[in-house]
């Protein structure tokens, strides 16, 4: 029981690290916008990238990244079964995703994601990166290209031998498509927006 209380513990701590929103807290010291009020309404990199510009993005990104890169690192010191790897990851990722300080919302997901596959299986993630990073710079879409990261990552790390990752990946590919589904429609209506419109900060609707 003393176990059970310690790794409640210990997720509920992840969960509230992942929650932070760093987009939004970059976004409104910089340039004093909420990016929930304009664009997607999205306190991630993309928007960011929209509303403020891509230092922030970049900002964004990184910040985002550790979110789930450090409490996964911090979970390995602590264990190596798959059961409570897998359980710190879906809370970093969760609380990214449904935020403690934003009423339940959140990010999409992806950059979390990224930081939590880099600290556990970096192989698989960078092939799913390499995958990821050439449909976003040939076809120019962001949403297409972190779908396409997701979804492969599952692949790469059965091929890689990692199966005490496999639950997570394939959790993580369902919540990060799930937080999509306006780009999926935007994608199939030819509606999307390319990476290129993100390269400098649009002004921000009165």
């Amino acid at each position: 029981m003393e176990q059970f209380f310690a790794l409640l513990g210990w997720l509920i701590v992840v969960y509230i690290v992942g929650s932070v929103p760093f987009g939004l807290l970059l976004a409104k010291m910089g340039r004093g916008i909420d990016p929930r009020l304009h664009g997607s309404r999205n306190t991630g990199a993309t928007n960011v990238a929209r509303t403020c510009g891509t230092r922030y993005a970049v900002a964004t990104l990184i910040l985002d990244l550790l979110k789930g890169f450090i409490p996964m690192l911090a979970a390995t010191a602590i264990s190596l079964s798959p059961l409570i790897l897998t359980l710190s990851g879906l809370a970093a990722l969760l609380g990214h995703m449904y935020s403690l300080f934003l009423d339940g919302r959140g990010g999409k997901g992806v950059a979390t994601t990224i930081g939590i596959f880099l600290a556990v299986t970096p192989t698989p993630l960078i092939w799913s990166l390499i995958l990821c990073i050439i449909l976003v710079w040939t076809i120019g879409y962001v949403s297409l290209g972190s779908l396409a990261l997701v979804a492969s990552l599952p692949l790469f790390i059965l091929l890689a031998g990692n199966f005490g990752f496999l639950v997570l990946s394939i959790v993580a590919t369902v919540l990060v498509f799930g937080k999509h589904r306006e780009n999926i429609l935007r994608l199939a209506r030819g509606e999307e927006k390319t990476w290129k419109r993100y390269l400098s900060p649009q002004p921000a609707p009165e």
